[in-house]
């Protein structure tokens, strides 16, 4: 099967030039979480959303967001999808799925055994396996290879061009999730993830 690709924290209308050339499957927009430099104001997501390339599913990225914000968005089509990065719980994620009809992905930090057992569990459509918020740092992937998970997840984590093959060849994961493995000097680079969408497609 192959890997789908996702990039994350488009902030730019260049950004969204970008991915409507190249076409990755999903994109996301970080909503409201001032610790990124990515992150944006739902006017401005509202905004970016609606040049995006219908072919390409939107991803709205949430930290700890009130759920009726982030269910008024998708009932708005303003995304097509929600990424949960905080403490947001099963009970969560089923009212966002049973209140809009759409998917949610929710991410983990993969920082011991227990946490990914815990991730492999959740009621979430997809979940994330990641480092930490989006800090570009790898976890040890050895707790993915040594017991995959029977769901289909998405991995993140430090993912650029030299090592997303080996990535996809060891882990085999639904989707690959790159922000600043494609950026140069905090910018969406156009060639860096061209690069990437090609590496994909060769495996």
């Amino acid at each position: 099967m192959r890997t789908r690709c996702k990039i994350c924290g488009l902030y730019r209308e260049e950004d969204i030039a970008y991915i409507n050339l190249i076409k990755p499957d999903y994109c996301g927009f970080i909503i409201d979480y001032p610790k990124s430099h990515r992150s944006l104001h739902i006017e401005q997501v509202e905004k970016l959303s609606g040049i995006v390339d219908n072919q390409i599913v939107r991803v709205g990225v949430f930290v700890d967001e009130e759920v009726e914000i982030i269910e008024d968005l998708l009932k708005r089509d303003v995304i097509d999808m929600a990424q949960l990065h905080g403490k947001e719980d099963d009970s969560l994620i089923q009212r966002v799925q049973e209140n809009t009809g759409k998917p949610v992905i929710k991410a983990f930090v993969i920082d011991s055994k227990a946490a990914y057992e815990k991730a492999c569990k959740s009621s979430a459509d997809y979940i994330l396996l990641d480092a930490g918020k989006g800090e570009g740092r790898q976890f040890d992937w050895d707790v993915i290879s040594e017991n995959p998970p029977e769901r289909k997840y998405f991995l993140a984590g430090g993912l650029n061009r030299d090592n997303v093959k080996q990535a996809v060849d060891l882990l085999h994961p639904f989707a690959v999730d790159l922000s600043s493995g494609v950026e140069t000097e905090k910018k969406k680079d156009l060639e860096k993830i061209k690069e990437i969408k090609e590496i994909l497609e060769s495996i």
